[in-house]
């Protein structure tokens, strides 16, 4: 009886469409294994495969991780060179997310933080530019963005496009920062439009501007340090 390549399976028995239904962690080892291989032998399907291969190293996937190249190859039938550096690729990719540094996002809780966050970025530059930085609710740094670029005097923020990318990344707080090239530290009567408008928008999805810092030179402007945000 012919057995079934995964493309061929049930739709609810197709591992990946039960990682759409159900998420990753719903698969058994198994049938990770299986979405890695795609399909078996002439003797066995993809899953029963894996569960071979599985049960030769009592489902441990450290052990399995120790078999080489040559043990996989020459100790299963249908496991060719390219299943089986595909198996040992994946292997070693867990083996170095194990081993690889969480990422430690920048906490703000003053204007000298907005400022040390964007100065590398903004205090060489000979033209305007506007970024954003994307908090989470412990005002951690999700993102941070380039709207826009503009001349020696101005630029300009698109709010739309603000607001879609703090949507995209659930984002709880805005930063808004721009740079003076000119040295000038005051903001500009547009520069505090811009910021009300925003701040408007921004309190209908339910988020909070906490600060628009102007860098000029080595010294910066806060609207949240002089009571410009309301």
């Amino acid at each position: 009886m012919k057995n079934l390549t995964i493309k061929e399976w049930a739709e609810d028995d197709r591992p990946r469409e039960k990682v759409l239904l159900r998420g990753i962690t719903s698969l058994s080892n198994a049938e990770l294994l299986a979405i890695l291989i795609g399909s078996g032998s002439k003797d066995e399907s993809a899953i029963q495969l894996s569960q071979r291969i599985l049960n030769t190293v009592n489902n441990n996937l450290y052990m399995l991780g120790k078999l080489s190249l040559n043990d996989l190859t020459s100790g299963f039938r249908g496991i060719g060179v390219a299943k089986g550096v595909t198996i040992l690729a994946a292997l070693e990719l867990g083996r170095r997310r194990r081993e690889a540094e969480p990422v430690v996002r920048p906490q703000i809780s003053c204007s000298r933080d907005v400022y040390n966050l964007f100065f590398p970025l903004l205090a060489d530059l000979s033209h305007e530019e506007f970024w954003v930085a994307y908090l989470n609710r412990s005002n951690r740094v999700i993102d941070k963005v380039k709207l826009s670029q503009g001349g020696v005097s101005e630029t300009v923020a698109d709010i739309k496009l603000l607001l879609k990318g703090a949507l995209n990344v659930l984002a709880s707080g805005i930063i808004l920062c721009h740079n003076h090239p000119s040295g000038a530290l005051r903001p500009s009567s547009a520069d505090e439009q811009l910021t009300r408008r925003i701040q408007q928008a921004a309190k209908l999805l339910d988020m909070q501007v906490l600060d628009h810092v102007i860098i000029a030179d080595t010294r910066y402007f806060s609207f949240a340090d002089e009571g410009r945000l309301h």
